[in-house]
């Protein structure tokens, strides 16, 4: 039988105790209705799944024991980078969710020219907390026990300036430069640039070829923003990565 797998965002040593946080502790007494000595297993996002047992379940909280540490090698030697046009609310968490399934190391949220979210600083905040919920359950049912970096939205201009210089910079295109049997990815990093619902302007594109990303062609199609990146990212998985 599968074990649960519940990630926290706290220290987990072999042979500890501790009282698990709330948000994880709900999950596993009140939705699993998990039991003193049940057995789960939590991850902190360390590079380690660790084996532990509900010592007891109360109206103060949960508390768990550690009983042994495995490490977790299942990351893709291929370095993905998503530059993610920022989408609206369920769209943006099925990239996200299904971008860490498919093992991005990184997920960079952009605001672009036609990006159609607008975020003020309190909307921010609340917004990267909750996407950075729903990466966190997609390692739990992955496998994962690393969670992509995900950085607080930028302007693209400015995300796209930061990227690693030793990457392949990629934005896909019907009529781009690359295509998957072409494309060269030498350092094994890549950075996929998708755009939001509107697509990237000519002034974006302007940007983004201005600091060295080349259009990569998948297909003649033009893919919608939560199909394009994971698309993108599955085909390079398939020929550079794990897949």
């Amino acid at each position: 039988m599968r074990l649960t797998r519940c990630h926290v965002d706290t220290s987990l040593t072999v042979g500890a105790s501790l009282a698990l946080p709330e948000t994880a502790a709900n999950h596993l007494a009140r939705v699993l209705r998990l039991r003193e000595g049940d057995a789960c297993v939590l991850f902190n996002g360390d590079g380690h799944d660790y084996d532990a047992r509900i010592t007891a379940v109360g109206k103060r909280g949960v508390q768990a024991e550690i009983m042994a540490a495995r490490s977790v090698d299942n990351e893709s030697p291929l370095h993905v980078t998503l530059l993610q046009g920022v989408a609206r609310g369920e769209k943006m968490d099925l990239i996200l969710q299904k971008a860490t399934e498919l093992g991005v190391a990184a997920i960079v949220p952009v605001m672009a020219e036609r990006t159609e979210v607008k975020l003020d600083a309190e909307r921010t905040a609340k917004r990267v907390a909750h996407w950075c919920s729903v990466i966190a359950s997609a390692c739990e049912q992955s496998g994962r026990a690393r969670l992509p970096v995900l950085s607080a939205p930028a302007a693209l201009a400015d995300a796209a300036r930061i990227v690693d210089a030793d990457a392949t910079k990629l934005t896909l295109d019907p009529v781009g430069e690359v295509s998957l049997a072409t494309v060269n990815v030498a350092a094994g990093k890549v950075v996929v640039a998708i755009g939001p619902e509107g697509g990237w302007s000519p002034r974006d594109r302007e940007a983004l070829s201005a600091v060295g990303f080349t259009g990569l062609r998948l297909g003649p199609r033009i893919l919608r923003t939560e199909t394009a990146g994971l698309a993108a990212i599955a085909a390079l998985q398939s020929r550079f990565g794990d897949l």
